[in-house]
């Protein structure tokens, strides 16, 4: 129920978004009424593209529903930047209304439909640029230290990839082309803090968009932990999918890694929205372990991170943000949490929050970038450490 009715809020903003621009745009073609005609059928369809794909996509998955949902994801992005220019045309004229600043010329209509027609060219421009963004993933360095000594290294290269998103967006080509890049990098371990999957499991399965993961190498093995997609779209069957191709989950999982370091994989927060159970507490987790080691936690989600730091872990590993995805978001996601994207510290805990290798929504990054992240982890020499147990 809850969730029914985080959708139809949802819902309700979007058609809202869409039925103001909407009013704006007919409003800059008075005097056009056949060409008004056109652009009333073409922006429908724009409209109910994704919510009609997502729909039919249950119970029927066919070109027809790809074609409906990139349509309508693409539409997504345009919908947040028409309605930027439509409230700021809207604010000037309020502005106006009070003090008479803007010349007569700014009221004809001919410049609206000047303003109209800048305002599409400079939103294909946004999306066009936006979209080769997304698909050209960079590969950020960060060498991070761990004041611990582990079991016989003394430092590990680890690889991080988040929210992959694997779907219908996101599909098999693009899966490779990751892939290639992080190999490329020779990670001795690799690290996926969730979201690897997309809320639908079926275009994943259909296109058996799982084998491009056997191509990971990685010596000491590739862990992941759940996000919210996996738990939105059926987090049973996603695990076990994805298990097939090498890939571990530890979901509540305590793990020690080659006698060098612990690490903690943490069920997504909305366990509790989507199977009616909590996830184990921290501390119920890092009793398990001997912090006299290092311990690198995975936490889809960086809600409070100070409670890790309070748990005793030395590196946590989160996702989720996409650092926005679309600008202005990016606002938002530093309003909601504390270390939204990067690096960060909070107490003697280190964070990094990655921006994600892949997209949610529509195709497209507007001020933020597709990344994965090569961690060089040192730790304290550990010539004398001996290996014990908890």
């Amino acid at each position: 129920m809850e969730f029914l009715m985080f959708f139809i809020i949802v819902l309700t903003i979007y058609f809202l978004a869409n039925i103001f621009i909407y009013r704006k745009g007919i409003h800059a073609l008075s005097g056009y009424p056949k060409f008004k005609k056109y652009i009333r059928v073409i922006f429908w369809i724009l409209v109910l593209a994704f919510p009609a794909g997502k729909i039919i996509e249950q119970y029927y998955l066919s070109q027809f529903t790809d074609i409906l949902i990139w349509t309508g994801s693409v539409w997504l992005a345009a919908l947040l930047y028409f309605f930027l220019i439509s409230l700021v045309v809207a604010v000037l004229r309020l502005i106006q209304s009070f003090w008479h600043f803007m010349p007569k010329i700014f009221f004809s209509n001919r410049f609206k439909r000047t303003v109209f027609l800048v305002s599409i060219i400079a939103v294909g421009v946004i999306l066009t640029t936006g979209y080769f963004n997304a698909n050209q993933p960079v590969v950020k360095h960060k060498d991070i230290e761990i004041p611990k000594q582990s079991g016989n290294k003394q430092s590990i290269h680890a690889v991080m990839v988040s929210d992959i998103h694997l779907g219908t967006l996101i599909d098999n080509d693009h899966l490779q082309k990751i892939v290639k890049k992080i190999n490329t990098l020779e990670p001795d371990i690799i690290f996926m803090p969730g979201d690897l999957v997309d809320s639908d499991l079926e275009p994943v399965l259909k296109n058996k968009s799982g084998k491009a993961f056997q191509n990971l190498n990685a010596e000491s093995g590739i862990y992941a932990t759940t996000g919210n997609h996996e738990f939105i779209g059926g987090v049973q069957d996603a695990t076990e999918y994805l298990e097939k191709f090498n890939i571990r989950f530890l979901r509540d999982t305590t793990l020690f890694v080659n006698d060098n370091f612990y690490l903690i994989g943490r069920e997504d927060r909305e366990k509790n929205r989507f199977e009616d159970k909590e996830r184990k507490p921290l501390n119920q987790l890092t009793a398990m372990v001997d912090t006299t080691y290092p311990v690198i936690l995975m936490d889809h989600q960086p809600f409070h991170p100070e409670e890790a730091a309070d748990a005793g872990i030395d590196l946590q590993l989160s996702g989720h943000t996409h650092n926005g995805q679309l600008w202005p978001i990016n606002y938002i996601t530093s309003a909601l949490f504390e270390i939204s994207n990067g690096f960060g510290k909070i107490g003697n805990m280190q964070i990094y929050v990655s921006s994600g290798v892949g997209t949610w929504g529509p195709p497209i990054r507007i001020g933020s970038q597709a990344e994965i992240i090569s961690l060089n982890i040192h730790f304290k020499d550990n010539k004398d450490k001996k290996i014990s147990f908890p």
